[in-house]
């Protein structure tokens, strides 16, 4: 690549040339192309100069990368907050999991729910 680019520069001077057409002729972007003859005036567009070329890591996802969303069911809207005459309770344990419970509570149904997803 290094090679490709120092021909390239050397092109853009050769008399008549025009850095923006020498530039499409190899489909690169004109400002890229004066960025490599900067690099070349400075002696610095050489084989070595762009490092070594970083090798890529086996990677494995052990955690969800996706957290719970809250789905338009869940959401608890104005109208449907509860009044004085009914009940509702809501939990959001720290695991992520939660409950909300509307109406009438079973202390029993209710503890065995709260069991499980601390569990999880």
């Amino acid at each position: 690549m290094i090679e490709e680019k120092q021909r390239i520069v050397k092109e853009t001077y050769t008399r008549g040339a025009s850095v923006a057409e020498v530039a499409r002729r190899y489909e690169f972007n004109a400002n890229q192309v004066f960025a490599w003859r900067r690099l070349y005036w400075q002696g610095l567009l050489k084989e070595n100069s762009e490092g070594p070329i970083p090798s890529m890591l086996p990677v494995k996802v052990s955690t969800p990368t996706v957290l719970q969303s809250e789905t338009a069911a869940d959401r608890v809207e104005p109208k449907s907050r509860p009044t004085s005459l009914e009940s509702a309770i809501e939990i959001d344990l720290p695991n992520g999991y939660g409950v909300r419970v509307r109406g009438r509570l079973d202390a029993k149904m209710l503890s065995q729910v709260i069991d499980v997803l601390v569990r999880r």
